[in-house]
Parts: structure tokens; C-alpha cells; sequence
């Protein structure tokens, strides 16, 4: 048999995953996508690139909800909203790159999500009646 292997197929989704986030990096800071699209691109890309998940990937089937449905939905939903030859132009930049961009912005704001989400049980926890 000569097809790739499921190892190797993980990996060239992920790699193909990657290029799409960092296209939409990209878009996000380039002045000729109209602003709307800007915005969503900034979003997706920020948690795209972000080094740290929502949904850890170490949760069995939701860690990987986001980046296989919600990350490509967000990178279409941008795709969509940019002119075609443009996105092609954008696209082949972050293809030719030998390095892919990291999002503080991205990190930072799923950090924020956690410690809210904490803060809420530590107070549900200690206004609890049983408490």
C-alpha cells in the first residue's frame, strides 16, 4: 500500500490548518482587506496562533473540536469575505514562509477566558448554600 499513513495524514492537515491561520495573520494586517474582514481575521488568527487552546488537546474529542471545526470555519467565514485574488496573493506569502507567527494576543485572551471561567466556580463554590 503507498498511501500515507495516519500519522502522516494528521500532520498535513495540521500543516494545512496552519497555512490558513497564518493567511489569515496576514489578512489581518494588510490595509487593502476591508475592515470587517480585518476584524474577523485578527480574531481567528489570534486564537488560531494562540500557544495555548480553549479546549486543551489533551481532552479526548473536544480538545480537538477547535482545531479541526472551529479554527477552519473561522478561516472560511475570512476567505470569504476577502476578494479571491487576493486571498490567493496572501495565501502563497504564508505557504513560502519558513516560520509561523505566534499570537500573545491570542494566549493572553484564552488565559482571561480560564481565569474567568475559575473565578466563577470559586464564587459559585463559596456563595454555595452547602458552603
Amino acid at each position: 500500500m503507498t498511501g500515507k499513513s495516519l500519522s502522516e495524514r494528521i500532520g498535513d492537515l495540521g500543516r494545512r490548518i496552519a497555512v490558513e491561520a497564518h493567511t489569515a495573520w496576514l489578512a489581518a494586517r494588510d490595509p487593502r482587506v476591508p475592515w470587517f474582514a480585518r476584524l474577523l481575521a485578527v480574531a481567528v488568527a489570534a486564537y488560531a496562533l494562540s500557544p495555548i487552546d480553549l479546549i486543551p488537546d489533551f481532552v479526548p474529542v473536544l480538545g480537538w473540536i477547535d482545531d479541526l471545526v472551529v479554527v477552519p470555519l473561522g478561516v472560511l467565514a475570512v476567505r470569504r469575505l476577502i476578494a479571491a485574488p487576493l486571498w490567493a496573493e496572501l495565501h502563497a506569502t504564508a505557504e513560502a514562509a519558513s516560520q509561523r507567527p505566534s499570537s500573545r494576543a491570542g494566549m493572553i485572551f484564552i488565559l482571561l477566558v480560564w481565569a474567568a471561567l475559575l473565578a466563577l466556580v470559586y464564587w459559585s463554590i463559596r456563595t454555595s448554600p452547602l458552603h
